[in-house]
């Protein structure tokens, strides 16, 4: 018996297969030239340079310039400061601010660093992912003197090692790097620039706000950014005031026994082995 339901259902599966195939074909037919032409191309990818980023406002920048990386930190979940294996190797001394340049370089290799060099804009900070390589220096005399003198950077993060310490010791350029090493870089790329990246065990966006000091360097992702600040900006003028109380003996000591008396910690009036 003639089923015209089930003969319809099944002429709309074969249509619409035939069209699948269909476009199907036609794609395997595009040229990488059309391709590329239509933005469908992504052969880019890992070996490209951004021109732009979003920035943050003087204002903003101004803002944190006065608050320690720390003070920062305890507002943002003390979830936003990178590896302490990243240290400040130069003779700087205070709070760097600025937005970030991001890099992505291959292991060992800094052509893309020097493009970001020629590319900065005075109080930039350049952010290089290595691959968390320790074998090679990304950086030397000549570099940190062409950034400080020529691009005026605000400083230079970099998760791998660097050289010319003696040099970069009297420098008040802040460069922070996981270590030395006498080893120079490759030049052959490929890289990125300006895309996110994981510096230090932490996400940077291009125009992230970085700030760092004797500490460590913190990420303050752009959009929070605002938010960040006037949160920080209470808790230094309450952190202060904690400092202030520690030294003069004001402070109130009552929470730590609290605390542990909620964590139903057992006190003993004893030695232990007794």
């Amino acid at each position: 018996m003639f089923n015209l339901k089930k003969n319809i259902r099944l002429i709309i599966y074969l249509l619409t297969n035939i069209l699948q195939y269909i476009t199907m074909s036609v794609s395997l037919q595009n040229t990488p030239e059309q391709l590329k032409k239509e933005g469908n191309c992504c052969m880019a990818i890992g070996n490209r340079v951004f021109l732009k980023r979003p920035m943050p406002g003087r204002e903003l920048l101004d803002g944190f310039a006065g608050l320690p990386a720390a003070n920062i930190a305890d507002t943002m979940g003390r979830s936003c400061a990178m590896n302490p294996r990243l240290r400040l190797m130069s003779g700087f001394k205070g709070i760097m601010v600025g937005p970030a340049l991001t890099v992505k370089a291959r292991s060992g290799d800094n052509l893309f660093l020097h493009q970001a060099l020629d590319m900065s804009q005075p109080g930039d900070i350049i952010v290089v992912s290595n691959d968390e390589d320790n074998t090679r220096s990304l950086m030397g005399e000549i570099m940190f003197t062409y950034a400080k003198y020529q691009r005026k950077l605000g400083g230079i993060v970099i998760d791998g090692p660097i050289r010319d310490t003696d040099a970069l010791a009297e420098m008040d350029l802040p460069v922070y790097a996981t270590g030395s090493t006498p080893g120079g870089p490759h030049k052959e790329g490929p890289g990125e620039i300006n895309v996110p990246i994981a510096c230090g065990g932490i996400s940077v966006n291009p125009g992230d706000i970085i700030v760092a000091d004797a500490d460590g360097i913190i990420v303050i992702p752009l959009k929070d950014a605002p938010a960040v600040l006037e949160a920080a900006e209470k808790f230094h003028e309450q952190d202060a005031a904690k400092v202030e109380a520690a030294r003069n003996g004001t402070s109130n000591r009552a929470w730590v026994r609290k605390k542990l008396e909620e964590k139903k910690t057992e006190f003993i009036d004893g030695a232990y082995g007794e």
